[in-house]
């Protein structure tokens, strides 16, 4: 691991700095960093796969998810990656996080790092990955439909009843990620389910995953990731004229404009803003 940190930081010091939100050029991969890429995916595997036979047979969802939140801060130690967490041990609950989206290690890390009530809102894709599918059903993920409207609609309901009864729910509002540096556009759902249940909204930026995974590689780097709670946004109050997607914009474009200043990237969604009023 040492030699490959060396030769991450001698790459980090050589490579031209992009800005704004153009794509980062892509690196050269040396043949140190393909052996270091090799060895991280197998520990990956060879961790999941000794870890989902336990899973299966452990009763209780609580003590699945701190199973799965410790094998994560495990497997990301092991490959280099120094996890740093800022302001999660004061998060409301419950509460709705939203997360910004720039690579594949971002649930692993969100994993790691938030306590075990949350649980996350996937798209249902995921579910039928061999393997990331059962462990994701075994902690509790709740998986929404994106190109059936008739069962995306009957996700976003289930979504809001459980939220109503006051599950904490963790949302990539982007719902992907580009190679292009910046956030994109946000989708509502995770908002609309705050104003429905009036649960707080705590914007949670994650910063390094991007370089330590790329959009568009497969091979992982070690190297810092800083994960950061934001001070919570409170669901709008009802009345002055709007109703519950007036509300819901306004709390979206509150939590962008908080992670935009956070993460100094650039704001890849040119649409229409709203004025956050508390």
């Amino acid at each position: 691991m040492g030699n490959a940190n060396r030769a991450d930081k001698s790459a980090r010091a050589s490579a031209p700095r992009g800005g704004g939100g153009a794509a980062a050029p892509p690196q050269a991969l040396s043949l140190l960093g393909l052996v270091f890429g090799i060895c991280t995916w197998l520990q990956f595997l060879l961790a999941a796969t000794l870890v989902l036979p336990v899973l299966l047979f452990t009763p209780h969802l609580s003590r699945r998810r701190a199973m799965v939140s410790g094998l994560a801060r495990l497997a990301l130690r092991l490959a280099g990656m120094r996890l740093e967490a800022h302001g999660l041990g004061q998060l409301p609950q419950p509460c709705i996080v939203v997360a910004n989206h720039s690579s594949y290690l971002d649930g692993v890390v969100l994993a790691a790092s938030l306590p075990p009530y949350f649980s996350f809102v996937i798209k249902r894709e995921m579910s039928k990955v061999p393997l990331a599918g059962t462990l994701l059903r075994r902690i509790g993920a709740e998986f929404v439909e994106r190109g059936d409207r008739i069962r995306g609609a009957r996700d976003a309901r289930r979504l809001l009843r459980n939220a109503a009864i006051g599950h904490s729910l963790v949302f990539f509002p982007e719902g992907t990620f580009s190679a292009d540096v910046g956030l994109l556009r946000f989708h509502i759902g995770a908002f609309a389910a705050a104003v429905r249940a009036d649960l707080p909204v705590v914007p949670v930026a994650i910063r390094g995953t991007r370089r330590c995974l790329p959009p568009g590689s497969p091979w992982p780097r070690p190297g810092a990731i800083r994960i950061e709670a934001l001070a919570a946004l409170p669901s709008l109050p009802t009345g002055r004229g709007k109703d519950d997607r007036d509300q819901a914009l306004l709390l979206r474009d509150a939590a962008r404009d908080a992670l935009l200043a956070v993460l100094g990237e650039a704001d890849l969604d040119a649409g229409a803003r709203h004025r956050w009023q508390p």
